[in-house]
């Protein structure tokens, strides 16, 4: 069983607004999830979805909780998209580096041509052979074979 907001570390800002001890503009309170306006957003209607639960990263989401979890995501995009006429959105989610806090959450930003956001927010770079590919692929299938 996942850990409750109760039992987070006091510090964790996203429990305190799951909690109701700290202020968000709320969008989605759901069962298996909550979904509240990033503070500092990169446009108007940029949401954060978090689990209820204390959840670090999404490798920490028990099995059972990711489809009602990604259900919720679903639809905040799509609520995102409409309610702001966005030609789309960009969904993301950091996972311990650059997780600014240390709670499961996904980004759901509205997207317009032209806004000025380019791809990702870092540099991206070719694999220098398709060896190197191959290898780095091989590598990830081997570690989902052992997960089963």
């Amino acid at each position: 069983m996942a850990p409750s907001p109760a039992s987070a570390p006091p510090t964790c800002a996203f429990c305190a607004i799951v909690g109701g001890q700290a202020h968000a503009h709320r969008v989605l309170d759901e069962p298996s999830a909550v979904a509240f306006l990033d503070a500092r957003p990169l446009f108007p209607g940029h949401v954060l979805l978090v689990p209820r639960a204390h959840i670090v990263t999404l490798g920490d989401l028990p099995g059972e909780e990711v489809g009602p979890f990604f259900l919720q995501a679903q639809r905040v995009a799509r609520a995102v998209e409409e309610a702001l006429a966005a030609d789309g959105t960009f969904v993301a989610m950091n996972n311990k580096v650059s997780q600014s806090v240390p709670h499961l959450h996904l980004h759901i930003v509205p997207r317009s041509k032209k806004d000025g956001l380019r791809g990702f927010f870092w540099p991206r770079h070719a694999y220098k052979a398709d060896d190197e590919a191959a290898d780095v692929a091989a590598r990830i299938r081997a570690r989902l074979a052992l997960s089963g």
